[in-house]
């Protein structure tokens, strides 16, 4: 297992996926895919770490609200680029566990999900950064669809996801300590803590529904070329 963190200040859960195996032995470089929570909680310091980093392109998956209210000091800069998960014509899902929130969201916008993938895939040289809010759900679920096209075996990609659980305990807690109505502490945590499970269950339903993450991604467009590039840029 990897996941190297990467200290950019203001910012609690940034971590390179570089050093992560692949089935046929290989590992995914490092200094090509960074997640991370939203580039906005950056301080000056952060905003300068980022900056020395060889950044190439910061796919922000947030909805154009969540920018509208919390913008990034990227966001209208030629690194960042826009690519949210949801429509704004989209219901609010409504769904009463984080695995059905996200399941909703992949059935609902294949599109969406393959053009991020396609943004990692085609970015400019340099590292791409990928965050949504926490660096949690949105971000995991194109980090393991971009892993999977690697040839990173699940397992491996669960891993990944769960270590954002460590990098966000504290934050959780305080989120759970400014809440003085304790009824609402289950949906929080339900919503809020990241479980290993909930990516095994995420990458089940896409095996079962559309026989895997290559062939979702298939289905919402991405190519046999776009394929061939993202694993061109992982591994080399």
């Amino acid at each position: 297992m990897a996941g190297v963190d990467i200290d950019w200040p203001g910012c609690r859960n940034v971590r390179d996926v570089g050093g992560l195996p692949t089935a046929d032995g290989r590992t995914v470089r490092e200094g090509v895919l960074i997640r991370a929570d939203s580039l906005h909680y950056l301080s000056a310091d952060g905003v300068d770490a980022v900056r020395r980093a060889g950044v190439g392109r910061i796919l922000d998956l947030r909805t154009d609200g969540e920018i509208a209210a919390t913008p990034t000091p990227f966001t209208d800069d030629p690194l960042g680029v826009r690519q949210p998960l949801a429509d704004p014509k989209d219901p609010d899902h409504g769904q009463p566990t984080i695995v059905e929130a996200c399941t909703w969201m992949l059935d609902r916008r294949p599109t969406l999900f393959a053009a991020a993938v396609k943004a990692i895939a085609e970015a400019p040289d340099g590292a791409v950064v990928v965050h949504c809010h926490g660096g949690k759900d949105r971000t995991g679920m194109v980090v393991a669809l971009a892993l999977s096209v690697a040839g990173v075996p699940e397992e491996e990609i669960v891993a990944d996801y769960f270590l954002t659980q460590t990098r966000l305990a504290d934050w959780l807690a305080e989120q759970l300590a400014a809440e003085p109505d304790s009824s609402r502490h289950p949906e929080m945590l339900e919503f809020r803590d990241t479980r290993a499970e909930s990516m095994t269950a995420i990458l089940r339903h896409l095996d079962e529904k559309y026989g895997g993450p290559e062939a979702y991604l298939r289905h919402g467009g991405l190519t046999s070329a776009d394929l061939v590039r993202l694993r061109s840029r992982l591994l080399g």
